[in-house]
């Protein structure tokens, strides 16, 4: 499991002090990152080959301003050309889950502009992740 950790800002939330439903696809998208970048892959444009294919947020309780979250990011599935990831947004004083997200990531070749095979390496390194839910 990979692990960030996230600071709720005051810009994030609503006029009712809540995390705004918005921030928390912010804070999946920089889980992501960091999850592909602990596999070795840098955050290059010229030389990224990922794409987000689909996301979900499901919303367990309430999020406020100044809140400290851990966000826990694991495999669930991997595929030919793709794999799942699922997240999961945990107050990091009481452990409460606040809300739980996936995505599915496609390994993409932006020149050709289609899919192609997860490298082997790459497979590997999402196994070592995995979780069966």
């Amino acid at each position: 499991m990979h692990e960030i950790r996230v600071q709720v800002r005051f810009g994030e939330t609503d006029a009712l002090g809540h995390i705004n439903n918005t921030s928390y696809f912010i804070y999946l998208e920089e889980a992501r990152i960091r999850f592909i970048e602990a596999l070795g892959y840098k955050m290059d444009s010229g030389n990224w080959n990922f794409i987000l294919a689909s996301t979900k947020c499901d919303f367990i309780s309430q999020g406020y301003f100044n809140q400290s979250l851990l966000i826990n990011t694991y495999v669930s599935k991997i595929g030919n050309k793709s794999f799942q990831l699922e997240h999961d947004i945990i107050c990091s004083k009481t452990n409460e889950l606040l809300a739980r997200g996936n995505a599915i990531m496609v390994y993409f070749d932006f020149e050709k502009q289609k899919s192609e095979l997860l490298p082997d390496l790459l497979k590997e390194e999402l196994k070592s992740f995995f979780v069966h839910c």
